[in-house]
């Protein structure tokens, strides 16, 4: 990790979220292998403060699946906004977590829907069916609760965002991508970051409380899946019909109406390739 020179807004960013988030702290570097390796490795040695830590640049950056995100060159460093959000979290039930997370983004850029930000379960934004952002959520138990952690303990969660800012090729990515300055030509990392930080934590929090349930409606609104014909990886392929209430992606096929919830199976519009 190297420091970063660069106005990330650190205390701006730490002041508006610690009301939400007591002893909440952001920490901005000029590089790293990745935001959310590092913050996973803090966790398993038992640290597990809520910090948010973003990077101008990734040299390891994951995404799901464990594909490559590949940020912006480093001469182009303010193309690519690149963070991850770590907190002890202990919700009922973690179901439709990304979905959430992905509401949070899309109203956040796009409040009105003006500019068709969209949903793609489980973790995709998407615009005009170019990928504008993705997330990854992972979790780990800290080493200092291991011994004592019982199946309500709270675990260490990390949400990592990848969020195309400037403009970017599309060669070698199986979805083209799409970015802010198409619509904002003024948009800048730090201030976007500054925009998402309170509403994603607000969201988390209310996700543990209550769950996906009040968002379902939310990311409807958005599902740039609902009503296209889909296919899936594992040969799966049908008819979407949204989103269920706990987060499932429901799929009208020749079997009946399937109800698809594991990470490990990836969705597109029939047609584009995986």
């Amino acid at each position: 990790m190297t420091s970063t020179t660069a106005a990330w807004f650190e205390d701006r960013i730490a002041a508006s979220v610690a009301p939400l988030l007591p002893g909440f702290a952001v920490e901005a570097v000029a590089e790293i292998d990745s935001t959310n390796t590092e913050l996973m490795r803090r966790a398993r040695a038992g640290r597990a403060e809520p910090v948010l830590l973003v990077a101008e640049r990734q040299t390891a950056g994951r995404g799901r699946l464990g594909r490559p995100w590949q940020s912006a060159p480093q001469q182009e460093a303010s193309a690519s906004l690149v963070f991850s959000l770590g907190m002890p979290l202990a919700p009922a039930d973690w179901s439709g977590l990304s979905l959430a997370v992905g509401v949070a983004v899309a109203e956040s850029l796009d409040p009105s829907g003006a500019h068709k930000v969209g949903l793609k379960w489980p973790n995709d934004v998407w615009v005009n069916d170019a990928k504008l952002a993705g997330i990854l959520i992972e979790t780990a138990l800290p080493s200092s609760a291991a011994a004592t952690a019982g199946a309500a303990a709270p675990r260490y969660l990390v949400i990592g965002i990848g969020l195309n800012i400037g403009a970017r090729e599309g060669d070698g990515m199986r979805t083209p991508p799409a970015w802010m300055r198409q619509w904002r030509p003024d948009a800048r990392a730090p201030e976007v970051l500054a925009e998402l930080a309170a509403p994603l934590v607000r969201t988390v929090l209310d996700f543990e409380a209550r769950g996906f349930a009040p968002f379902a409606e939310r990311f409807a609104a958005r599902d740039v899946l609902r009503g296209r014909e889909v296919a899936l990886s594992d040969g799966t392929a049908g008819l979407c019909e949204g989103v269920a209430w706990g987060g499932e992606l429901q799929v009208r096929t020749d079997a009946g109406l399937q109800l698809i919830s594991s990470d490990e199976v990836s969705v597109r519009p029939r047609g584009m390739a995986f």
